[in-house]
């Protein structure tokens, strides 16, 4: 599979945007791939890590946030839908699901049913060992600063706002992934 070939067809035309995109997606890969190295008895798959950690985002090109040059008209929460959609339509059913639930630390269908989320009513939340790593290697990094790796602390605070189901998901992933 050829991620960059992926990214471009999408994002041909939205330079900035695809440099993002690649940056952050890069900084989520090798930190994806550092803690699965760290767990080689847990099997994970080192390929399939790195190409989903690298299209994990790409659904973020039909959202609307401008300071990453996206100028869609999509609630930015549905970039994970989206790009699922686009990698089934693109033949990778497995790197779709990454996309589909690697927000936050996973929305279950009672939390878009509380919030009443613009997204289809169904559980987002990682169920694979990689789409778990890959979900909590991205926390790590923003699209805006993806070479400052955030500390622990900036982490939980900004999941806290989302729920303590979220920062217990989170910490979990602490104690499995960093123990």
């Amino acid at each position: 599979m050829d991620v960059i070939k992926i990214i471009d067809k999408y994002y041909q035309e939205r330079p900035e945007a695809c440099r993002i995109l690649i940056n952050h997606s890069r900084s989520v890969a090798d930190k994806a791939l550092e803690i699965a190295r760290s767990h080689s008895e847990m099997n994970p798959d080192l390929i399939f890590i790195e190409e989903a950690a690298m299209l994990h985002d790409i659904g973020i090109l039909f959202c609307h946030a401008p300071v990453i040059d996206c100028h869609g008209t999509y609630n930015y929460i549905c970039h994970g839908y989206i790009g699922a959609k686009l990698l089934q339509n693109e033949g990778f059913p497995r790197h779709a699901l990454v996309c589909e639930r690697h927000t936050g630390t996973g929305i279950t269908l009672q939390e878009i049913e509380k919030k009443n989320l613009p997204l289809p009513r169904r559980d987002f939340v990682p169920v694979s060992l990689e789409e778990q790593i890959i979900c909590f290697a991205d926390k790590f990094f923003s699209k805006t600063k993806p070479d400052c790796e955030k500390s622990m602390d900036r982490i939980v605070e900004s999941l806290r706002k989302h729920g303590e189901d979220a920062v217990l998901r989170f910490n979990n992933w602490c104690k499995l992934f960093l123990e």
